[in-house]
């Protein structure tokens, strides 16, 4: 990683860690960096323990060989095509955007091939977006407690992407109807389901989304600096 990029991207994170600590109120919320078009020399130049997420299974797959495997932990957090699931079950350790019986089925189906139980997130769309995937918030109970029978993945919580470009109490608003859906969830208390994970959040919303209850943020641009 060139030393004055690198410089800037631990003041950004310093930075993000910073907002995420005076907004949490004491609880814990995990920084992922959304590493999308980043190369894997500069994820691998950051130091520690990191939570990174990709969302090209492609990309995925080109970056995955080159990535130090200490201190490392990859979720993935793009939409997942069915057939593209035994390209990535054994590369990473969450699934964050669950959002049909169909993939579940086959994340079930690979994931007890590889002999692994896959943590996965439901993907709610909680604005009834066209042209997004993910479950709408009236069907969420009853889909968590159908794909909860499955061998092979465990469902620990909800994520969710409000819609782009709108203004933060906007964006409140969003991040508050999913973390009502997550609690209601969490108290019917189906079998096999922990409600532990709360992903809501990039780089233009996090600070609304920590506030509104996010245990996990997905955080790219804010650190990295504007994409290609």
């Amino acid at each position: 990683m060139e030393e004055e990029y690198q410089k800037k991207v631990m003041e950004n994170i310093g930075g993000v860690l910073s907002r995420i600590h005076k907004l949490s109120g004491g609880r814990k919320v995990k920084l992922l960096f959304a590493t999308k078009t980043v190369p894997a020399e500069v994820i691998n130049g950051l130091p520690g323990e990191i939570l990174i997420g990709e969302n090209k299974v492609q990309e995925l797959e080109e970056k995955y060989p080159l990535l130090r495997k200490d201190g490392l932990t990859v979720h993935f957090i793009g939409h997942l095509q069915t057939n593209k699931v035994k390209k990535i079950i054994d590369k990473v350790s969450m699934i964050h955007s669950l959002d049909s019986l169909g993939l579940a089925e086959e994340i079930s189906h690979r994931a007890e091939q590889k002999g692994i139980v896959m943590p996965c997130l439901v993907e709610i769309n909680i604005a009834h977006e066209p042209d997004k995937g993910g479950v709408f918030p009236e069907d969420a109970g009853n889909f968590v407690r159908e794909v909860s029978v499955l061998p092979g993945i465990k469902v620990c919580g909800l994520m969710t992407m409000a819609p782009a470009h709108i203004a933060p109490d906007d964006y409140r608003m969003y991040f508050r109807r999913t973390k009502e859906i997550f609690d209601k969830i969490a108290k019917l208390g189906i079998p096999g389901v922990e409600m532990n994970e709360l992903s809501m959040g990039m780089s233009e919303s996090y600070e609304q989304a920590v506030e509104c209850g996010a245990t996990m943020v997905r955080v790219g641009s804010a650190i990295f600096g504007k994409r290609a």
